[in-house]
């Protein structure tokens, strides 16, 4: 059973949180977040580079000084403020007239060590690494990482009653996402919320691993530097936001290649007759429409794929998978392309691009042919990360991503 507690979050106050809130570090490179970034945004907090004219290597110790010294200015000009008791929040996102309602809590990095906090992917240690410096310099969790929890009527029903009420910040962003912001104040519902997830059996990692595994690490090495260490301490836990499995929504994650491998077109359509029924659907955008059918774009042209049966294993997590099922019988067996990681012949579209992104990669000359996948459910998600296996690299997308700089986590 997972614990959570509140905490006394770092936040901007009502007038300037439209300024101070930003994307998230990992979704823009330093010239688009030097681009983006108004005075009071919290990229230069999360991506201090940009401050440096020419821009800097974000990896550099002049950048990490530079993330304290503004993360301490925002405070003395109060752009941040602390709030002054440990309070649980609400934080509500809207995109396409659908809103999801999550909880703003602190969760123990025992609970990732032990396996209550369950990942669905691989991290990479220098990614990790680079967040911990983070986590380490700063003394906080900066931004949130996204978790998942298995559907609850009664936290839920606290949930409403303060949705009801009037939001601490409530504003749309230049993406078009609307954002709200709740604060859970009363302390019987703050006791009850707690009470409740201690019998809630896991947390799933939606969006954040490095995040996640930095701030566990970050605690693990504060916990060997102090003796009196008791469990309690605040560096053993760190900020998530945590929204019910039933509200979250995977949207696909496509995929783009730079070479046929040496086949032509009509060779590699002719051979992937063998494992999949080909069809060409003609030069409209085709989306794929159910599990274990693919689109692909080639030639200006667009192409439906199904995976002929016994291609695949519905009994097996991984492998009822699409990302699987391309991997092995397209990307692999055809295209050559073995290790997703590191082959540099491939690329990853998220699907808030659109399809139309695909094509426009294909007709430009920089890839010869896309391939769009159906997006992974959530039960599929949960059903991986509880039978102790991991995803394929990049088969999960959501969206809207949570916005940095609405709450900050002090470790101390």
């Amino acid at each position: 059973m997972v614990k959570i507690r509140p905490f006394a979050a770092v936040r901007p106050p009502k007038q300037y949180v439209e300024e101070v809130a930003a994307r998230p570090y990992d979704v823009l490179n330093s010239a688009e977040a030097k681009a983006e970034a108004g005075e009071k945004s919290l990229l230069h907090i999360t991506k201090p580079e940009i401050d440096f004219d020419p821009i800097i290597d974000e990896h550099s110790q002049p950048a990490y000084d530079k993330a304290v010294e503004n993360f301490k200015a925002w405070q003395e000009k109060g752009w941040l403020v602390q709030d002054d008791k440990p309070h649980y929040y609400v934080y509500a996102q809207t995109m396409e007239g659908r809103t999801q309602y999550g909880l703003v809590v602190c969760a123990h990095t025992d609970d990732y060590a032990e396996g209550r906090i369950k990942k669905h992917e691989l991290t990479r240690r220098d990614k990790e690494d680079d967040r911990m410096i983070h986590v380490r310099i700063q003394d906080a969790n900066i931004e949130p990482v996204f978790f998942s929890y298995p559907d609850n009527a009664e936290v839920n029903a606290i949930v409403e009653k303060y949705t009801a009420q009037e939001p601490e910040y409530d504003f749309v962003a230049a993406d078009g996402f609307g954002h709200h912001f709740w604060v859970i104040d009363e302390q019987a519902d703050i006791d009850r919320i707690t009470e409740i997830f201690a019998g809630i059996p896991a947390f799933y990692v939606a969006d954040g691993h490095h995040r996640t595994a930095a701030a566990a690490r970050v605690g693990a090495e504060k916990r060997s530097q102090n003796p009196a260490h008791t469990g309690e301490e605040e560096y053993n836990w760190f900020m998530t936001v945590a929204f019910p499995d039933s509200q979250l929504k995977i949207i696909d994650y496509n995929r783009v290649v730079k070479d046929l491998n040496g086949l032509t077109p009509e060779q590699l359509v002719a051979a992937l007759a063998e494992d999949f029924e080909v069809k060409d659907e003609g030069t409209e955008i085709y989306r794929p429409g159910r599990l274990h059918e693919f689109s692909m774009y080639l030639g200006g042209r667009w192409y439906s794929l199904a995976a002929k049966e016994g291609r695949y294993d519905d009994n097996d997590p991984i492998g009822v998978l699409d990302v699987t099922i391309l991997s092995n019988l397209v990307l692999d067996k055809l295209l050559g392309i073995k290790d997703l990681r590191t082959d540099k012949r491939i690329d990853f579209v998220g699907g808030i691009r659109g399809l139309g992104e695909l094509s426009r990669r294909v007709d430009s000359g920089e890839m010869a042919v896309a391939f769009a996948l159906y997006p992974v459910s959530m039960k599929q998600l949960v059903d991986i990360a509880d039978s102790g296996n991991i995803m394929p690299p990049k088969t999960t997308w959501f969206e809207p991503k949570l916005r940095s700089g609405l709450a900050i986590h002090k470790l101390s």
